[in-house]
């Protein structure tokens, strides 16, 4: 995996009409028997968070990049701490699918 978008950063997602503001990293959810990992969980832009609207979604489901988030050296520790991860610990984790746009959103519903 490639360097991941900084929090804030806003995109499209394929085949999506909405506005998405990364708000998180490699977040950790169960949305069945086991816990999976995805890519970026994001809200509504302009929005903003509102629990049930929380989107997972993984870096091949983004279409468009609009803005790139804040970065400074505390990102770039972070970038290379989290690849770190991803090689050892991560590899536990299978990597959550998103079969279509914005599907993802369904994780939540029934919390």
């Amino acid at each position: 995996m490639g360097k991941l978008l900084p929090i804030g950063s806003i995109v499209y997602l394929k085949e999506g009409s909405q506005k998405l503001m990364i708000l998180n990293r490699g977040p950790q959810i169960k949305p069945e028997e086991e816990v999976q990992i995805f890519d970026y969980s994001a809200c509504l832009y302009p929005v903003g968070l509102v629990r049930e609207k929380i989107l997972y979604f993984n870096a091949e489901n983004v279409d468009r990049i609009l803005f790139e988030g804040f970065t400074d050296e505390d990102e770039a520790r972070f970038q290379e701490l989290y690849q770190q991860w991803l090689e050892t610990e991560g590899k536990t984790f299978p990597k959550g699918k998103v079969d279509q746009a914005l599907k993802a959103q369904e994780l939540h519903e029934d919390d």
